[in-house]
């Protein structure tokens, strides 16, 4: 089968799609630019791997499609897209490097999260927007169990701290972070915007995958000064972002909280179901250009265990892509009734969505381990593809097993435990 950059679809992606209704032209154009892209993400992830960041020629092509303010207000300057075009363009990238679809994910988040601060620091945040190259903001240990430290001062407070995993941060002007602070009632949690100037960022993100995507630390060794329309508590958080619907034009905010958080969910399966159609993809050009080590067959493609890998692999990966599609359409259509998801229908959400992200994993891995050896070349891009799959499979907010023990005390009756975003504690 071929293709062409055109075409969103993909040799990984030959079956029917899901024509849904809450897809944009908008967002069939960023589809197709970033398929496009894909060619010089792939040739560039080796130097964006040693750097520890995309490339800059990468952020800039991807910075002029638009993919990093996918959810940022239209009066802002983006597009506020809902969750099925965000769906397609997020696995479109993913498609291109694990990394990249990694960083449009997280700018949606951080770009949304933002709009919980009062007006001045929105001003401040976006004033600056456009013609910015790369992710906006970066957010980092904004629910960890160790954050940061703060102290009210006239006007504002004094924060220092050390964040973690800081996606994105070689690339962005801004920080959300968290932090603790002496409340009326003890110990509570913020969390705050530091600008560029604010925080170092250390030489720690030394990882088996995902390694462009500067998910570095971040410090602030002395006390820095945050105006206090810069800081929010994170008991408010869940009201603040309430009020976000209907605030601003477009379909990403008419979502309710549960929804929001679903599509968080959503956006890091987007990113696998991408990797998996590129690595799919790859083991469709190559498997032709390989010769059996120890069988008869002219060609590895000739060799029935391959084409057994390649059909398994396909049903793999066009089930977990329907299943998020269908969790894609249901967010846009729930949120354009002005309905939400239930908590418990949110959680069985996310445990679908994980257990698709596994799905994508297992098929990537299936093909790598068919090819062999000569996808353990760092200039191939299968071997990235299994790498960023199996550390985006880690992640705490999308680990199968917890989420499978959440969602089984469901099944049986038990209590349930208070835990939100595919698996983390709730805090603040």
């Amino acid at each position: 089968m071929t293709t062409t950059a055109d075409e969103s679809q993909t040799a990984a992606d030959a079956s029917g799609r899901d024509e849904s209704e809450f897809l944009t032209e908008a967002g069939r154009w960023m589809s197709r630019r970033a398929v496009e892209l894909s060619p010089l993400m792939r040739e560039s992830a080796p130097e964006a791997e040693r750097l520890g960041a995309l490339t800059p020629e990468t952020v800039r092509a991807l910075s002029e499609a638009g993919v990093f303010h996918l959810a940022t207000p239209v009066e802002l300057g983006g597009h506020a897209l809902g969750a099925r075009d965000t769906l397609e363009i997020i696995a479109a990238v993913g498609h291109g490097d694990g990394s990249a679809g990694w960083l449009a994910a997280a700018a949606a988040g951080n770009n949304v999260m933002a709009l919980a601060y009062p007006q001045q620091a929105i001003d401040e945040v976006y004033g600056g927007a456009k013609g910015w190259t790369g992710p906006l903001i970066v957010g980092a240990s904004l629910f960890a169990t160790r954050v940061g430290s703060a102290r009210k001062v006239d006007g504002g407070w004094r924060v220092r701290g050390k964040w973690g995993f800081g996606s994105g941060c070689k690339h962005a002007a801004w920080a959300m972070v968290g932090v603790e602070f002496e409340g009326e009632a003890g110990l509570e949690r913020g969390q705050v915007l530091l600008s560029r100037d604010q925080y170092t960022i250390l030489d720690d993100w030394n990882v088996m995958g995902l390694c462009a995507t500067s998910s570095n630390t971040i410090v602030a060794e002395t006390e820095v000064f945050v105006p206090a329309h810069r800081f929010i508590k994170m008991a408010d958080l869940p009201a603040l972002m309430s009020g976000l619907r209907g605030r601003y034009q477009g379909l990403g905010f008419l979502w309710g909280p549960q929804a929001r958080v679903l599509a968080i969910t959503l956006s890091v399966a987007g990113i696998a179901l991408g990797m998996a159609r590129g690595a799919l993809e790859c083991f469709a050009e190559q498997a032709p250009a390989r010769k059996p080590f120890n069988l008869p067959y002219p060609t590895a493609a000739d060799m029935p265990s391959m084409q057994v890998v390649a059909g398994k692999a396909r049903a793999m990966i066009n089930a977990a892509r329907a299943v998020m599609e269908r969790h894609a359409s249901a967010i846009d259509r729930r949120s354009q009734r002005g309905d939400d998801f239930t908590v418990d229908e949110a959680s069985e959400g996310h445990l679908d969505l994980i257990y698709a992200i596994q799905l994508c994993r297992e098929a990537t891995d299936m093909v790598q381990l068919a090819l062999g050896a000569s996808t353990a070349s760092l200039k191939n891009p299968i071997q990235r593809f299994v790498r960023d799959l199996r550390v985006l499979s880690t992640h705490g907010a999308v680990r199968f097993d917890p989420m499978a023990e959440i969602n089984g005390r469901d099944v049986f009756g038990l209590e349930p435990f208070q835990m939100f975003a595919g698996g983390l504690p709730i805090v603040g």
